[in-house]
């Protein structure tokens, strides 16, 4: 399975008085410095996956706004939300058993808590950039799974 990890690009922040709402969360906005990142994020990933990988993303409009730069096909997950459990995630994505390419648009810290626990067998809150892709491949070499980093590519680099 090749599961790349996309955070979404940068959105619009919450004003202090709705800071706490997790529905005014979810209604956040890209800014237009999001939808350029977006944007670029989407064109890296167009000239490197095959046309039938499958787009998963969090219910929030900034992960929807982040993966329709790449598809207009992307299945909302209601696991992927802000705050969401890291085997929560893994179950939703079905990882390792599916054995396509699965885009994930989601969230810090999630995100870089699941890239943690896949490449270094612990979760940690590692930082994943806005707008930052992390490809994953599971294998199985001499009967036993390993995970490999195939790219981490941040948006200043596009």
């Amino acid at each position: 399975m090749n599961l790349i990890l996309w955070r979404h690009a940068e959105a619009e922040d919450l004003p202090d008085a709705l800071s706490l709402s997790r529905h005014a969360d979810l209604q956040r906005p890209l800014t237009r410095r999001g939808r350029k990142q977006a944007e670029a994020s989407a064109k890296w990933l167009r000239a490197h996956l095959p046309s039938d990988t499958r787009v998963l993303c969090s219910p929030s409009v900034r992960t929807l706004e982040t993966a329709a730069a790449l598809t207009g096909d992307a299945q909302v997950v209601e696991a992927l939300a802000p705050g969401a459990d890291v085997s929560a995630v893994l179950a939703a994505v079905q990882w390792p058993e599916r054995t396509e390419h699965v885009v994930v648009v989601g969230h810090q810290p999630w995100i870089g808590r699941v890239a943690s626990l896949l490449l270094a067998g612990n979760e940690m809150d590692w930082s994943v950039r806005k707008a930052g892709i992390w490809w994953l491949t599971g294998r199985t070499r001499e009967s036993e799974p390993q995970t490999v980093l195939r790219a981490v590519i941040n948006p200043e680099f596009l």
